[in-house]
């Protein structure tokens, strides 16, 4: 019969497993913890619950999420009550200046915002914090694919900047190995560890202990970090390629927004018709595209493509542009009225 003590043990993670994170966070992002700071979850998305369980006054709680953002998130707070917020986003990142003034919890991407792509700048990293500490906010870092980086050295992650124990660093080892995995984690401010363990307890439970000890392998054999340095070539690559060719065989539809991070990029059209109809069409000819729109909840958000580069081959990426020009040249000629 397990104690008190080692039923908590086990909700929080395998200590091993919460040891390797500690020390792969502070190397690759910064993230300043202990394992103790670290709650292992069944991947991002069982976080973002536990974190609405725990954080949320339903009906109250006024939640800010970035527009366009993870539509999963937002999802997830709605659920549990909260008052939704959407708060633009342009190619410095979150615009802080329009944050609600009663903003309970702000939900960022900052180093590789979802999905437009850009970083959050130093100076609204700044902003945010200063808002956090006026109005006892707490902020949400989503740092879903931070590891995937392709030009320059990377901010420190939002957690580093963090002195009123206010962020929640939350990753997952979806991008970096395997969606099927299944496990994330949150490094969590220590007040509210123990209501995030109580509210797991009734949700999932513990993550499978099988794939947190090999995870933990993984990471303290060095395979990870090895894993990701050759991934981040391959995904280099294909990202290059499916960018020249946009620019090659696009512009005239379609206007990649910089970005230097991740496995998407996403495009800005410059075709007036609407981009959910593009994407339904793509996919007909066999190309799976995004519609920008789909992942915002304001009519003035941006319109374009979003385009995933993680689980293409470089030859195929090629076929995909043309079949994708294809469905471009025809829309674009229904909307000229074109015969």
């Amino acid at each position: 019969m397990r104690t008190a003590k080692g039923l908590e043990t086990d909700l929080q993670g395998l200590r091993a497993l919460r040891d390797a994170i500690a020390r792969h966070v502070s190397f690759t992002r910064a993230v300043a913890c202990a394992p103790e700071d670290i709650i292992v979850t069944a991947g991002a998305q069982q976080a973002f619950d536990l974190l609405a369980r725990v954080l949320i006054t339903p009906r109250r709680t006024c939640v800010a999420l970035e527009d366009p953002g993870y539509p999963p998130l937002r999802a997830a707070f709605k659920a549990a009550c909260g008052r939704v917020a959407a708060v633009p986003v342009d190619h410095d990142g979150l615009v802080v200046d329009k944050l609600p003034s009663n903003a309970d919890i702000v939900c960022v991407t900052p180093s590789h915002q979802f999905p437009l792509g850009c970083v959050l700048s130093a100076r609204r990293r700044a902003e945010l914090c200063d808002f956090a500490r006026a109005r006892n906010a707490v902020i949400i870092e989503d740092d879903y694919d931070g590891e995937f980086r392709y030009t320059n050295r990377p901010l420190d992650a939002l957690q580093t900047l963090d002195r009123q124990e206010s962020v929640f660093y939350v990753g997952t080892f979806s991008k970096s190995l395997l969606p099927t995995l299944r496990l994330g984690y949150i490094v969590t401010p220590r007040w509210a560890r123990s209501p995030l363990l109580a509210a797991k307890a009734v949700s999932e439970g513990p993550c499978c202990g099988l794939n947190q000890s090999v995870l933990a392998a993984l990471i303290t054999g060095g395979h990870l970090a090895r894993h990701v340095r050759k991934m981040q070539r391959v995904y280099a690559q294909r990202r290059q390629i499916l960018i020249d060719l946009i620019h090659r065989d696009l512009s005239r539809w379609l206007e990649p927004i910089p970005s230097a991070a991740g496995l998407h990029i996403a495009a800005a059209l410059r075709l007036a018709v609407r981009d959910t109809s593009i994407e339904v069409e793509a996919l007909r000819q066999g190309v799976g595209v995004r519609a920008l729109s789909a992942f915002a909840s304001r009519r003035s958000a941006p319109t374009g493509l979003v385009f995933g580069f993680g689980a293409i081959s470089d030859a195929d990426i090629a076929g995909g542009v043309a079949a994708l020009r294809r469905v471009l040249t025809s829309a674009d000629h229904e909307a000229r009225g074109a015969p």
